[in-house]
């Protein structure tokens, strides 16, 4: 099934503790391949398989900032670690997976929060920001 959250609708669906297992794009399309995304109604929690589709995306315009630290850590007053391409990410990143704390949806910029988790390594603090006009589209699968 299709939901699409295009920016008049809201959806019943939260991407808080998936994690982007898998990052493609088509043309203006973005995909993102998720282990999970989940549902929340009145009768309690579902969870299902599926991908967030960005439409009309400008790949040039969506980053993401990678901190040494997360911000407020420690003392840590300011940002402190790299902000790369989507392109740049997946070349360096391409077993990564993206766990989801916080999402927000500003006009045309989706932006995820979240711990960067690289393979053995301990996960680092990192923000994804994504740029479309168009639709986000759940692409929602069978339950969990």
């Amino acid at each position: 099934m299709e939901y699409r959250k295009d920016r008049s609708t809201n959806v019943p669906f939260s991407l808080h503790d998936s994690r982007i297992q898998r990052i493609n794009v088509t043309e203006d399309t973005l995909c993102l391949g998720m282990d999970r995304i989940f549902q929340y109604q009145d009768d309690g929690e579902r969870t299902f398989e599926g991908s967030i589709l960005f439409t009309r995306t400008d790949v040039e315009e969506c980053s993401i900032l990678i901190f040494d630290h997360p911000f407020g850590y420690d003392g840590v007053k300011e940002f402190s670690g790299k902000r790369i391409s989507l392109e740049e990410f997946q070349e360096k990143y391409p077993k990564a997976e993206f766990e989801i704390t916080t999402e927000g949806y500003h006009g045309y910029d989706t932006m995820f929060q979240g711990w960067l988790w690289n393979q053995e390594n301990d996960p680092v603090f990192a923000i994804l920001n994504i740029w479309n006009t168009g639709d986000m589209i759940y692409q929602v699968g069978e339950t969990l």
